[in-house]
């Protein structure tokens, strides 16, 4: 038998909004993965323990959701005028494979905290107590993200009583700002249109708006689809068909975003992009038991993430929420309400979250100049995962 020795490797694993994913210093990673490519995306599969036909991620640090198969890299920012560079991977569970496509909000909320712990922002920066603001170049979308970190005797401060839904315990409260959050050249709206109708083979014609903010993301009204918009995990993840019928909506909604060249290419892009439903405010019961009533919610919206129902709402997709519901004439401002606003409140599996966006017109387009929502972050353990050294 061949004899394979386990490679040690510093890692702290931490929990950001309703997410947890290992977070690396760029530094501390093996030479061969600390640059992109086959190395580093096969040191990150072994890492979460991915890809496991079982679908458990047993044999690594993952999860097995979604919300849990994710990996975070941190170096000093190479940007003028900010801290650190965060890139984000999205590990698939089954699949070998790592998506770089997009990033997650939710770890956006461990990333300052888990930089001033690891040196990457300058002492001097630090207050002694008070709010360390740090200034974050997400790599993914070449996008600016400040986290305000709140210090206590010069040290993060991460416990409190702010309570987040889909998260069991209190913390303490992380503001983050999503700076200018719509793609590269500034155009939230791929296809020009701030509602439209997509055409999805084998399902017919949805009323759709399809935005670029946070992450990309599809809305369709719940009732085009038969539910009713209150729907948890278990309504939609034990069906099939279901399913199938969003990795479909999914895929004809990358291709007309042109996220895509064709149909067959959203299989190699699971991360980007998001599809949620949404529905009127209403009552409902979320998945811990906690009455959500339709008097303290503007509406109610369900995604998907990775091929599932997500347990409470990806940051990134509640960027685009935000987003879409500050400008009249989306879908989701139409269900909340319409009209102009700078913030929503939303229901989700979990229970419901408040997302501030401003919006604006500038010659004829819609512009979003900053997104902001309270998350929160703690890190679990710190120390090393261990991977065998030919598995990457």
């Amino acid at each position: 038998m061949k004899h394979v020795k386990q490679q040690r490797i510093a890692a702290t694993y931490m929990r950001g909004g309703t997410s947890k994913g290992v977070f690396f210093k760029l530094d501390d990673l093996p030479e061969a993965a600390q640059q992109p490519g086959a190395a580093r995306d096969n040191l990150l599969l072994r890492v979460i323990g991915s890809p496991d036909p079982y679908a458990k991620q047993i044999d690594g640090m993952g999860g097995a959701t979604s919300s849990t198969s994710k990996a975070v890299i941190l170096a000093k920012s190479q940007q003028p005028n900010h801290h650190v560079d965060y890139l984000f991977g999205q590990v698939s569970i089954d699949k070998a494979f790592v998506d770089w496509s997009g990033n997650c909000g939710n770890l956006t909320a461990a990333v300052g905290a888990f930089a001033i712990n690891a040196g990457l922002v300058e002492p001097s920066l630090i207050p002694q107590n008070g709010i360390a603001n740090v200034h974050i170049w997400q790599a993914n979308i070449q996008k600016t993200i400040i986290a305000h970190i709140p210090i206590v005797e010069g040290e993060v401060q991460e416990c409190g009583d702010f309570e987040l839904d889909g998260v069991t315990f209190p913390a303490a409260e992380v503001q983050i700002e999503f700076i200018n959050p719509a793609d590269g050249d500034g155009a939230l709206f791929p296809t020009s249109k701030l509602c439209e109708v997509l055409e999805v083979t084998g399902i017919g014609s949805l009323q759709a708006t399809m935005i670029n903010a946070g992450i990309p993301t599809i809305f369709i009204d719940a009732k085009q689809l038969g539910y009713s918009g209150v729907e948890l995990q278990e309504d939609i993840n034990t069906d099939e068909k279901a399913l199938a019928m969003f990795e479909s909506i999914r895929a004809h909604g990358a291709l007309k975003m042109g996220l895509i060249d064709s149909i067959e290419q959203a299989a190699q892009r699971q991360h980007t992009p998001k599809v949620a439903f949404v529905s009127p405010s209403q009552n409902y019961t979320s998945s811990s038991g906690k009455p959500v009533n339709a008097s303290d919610i503007d509406l109610c919206v369900r995604a998907l993430s990775m091929g599932k129902l997500h347990h409470a709402m990806m940051g990134t997709a509640a960027v685009a929420i935000g987003t879409a519901a500050a400008i009249p004439g989306t879908l989701v401002n139409q269900v909340a309400g319409g009209g102009e606003r700078e913030a929503v409140r939303f229901g989700h599996p979990s229970g419901s979250l408040k997302v501030g966006a401003q919006a604006q017109q500038h010659k004829q387009q819609w512009q979003v100049t900053k997104v902001s929502m309270s998350r929160s972050a703690r890190i679990l353990m710190e120390g090393w995962v261990r991977v065998p050294s030919d598995s990457f």
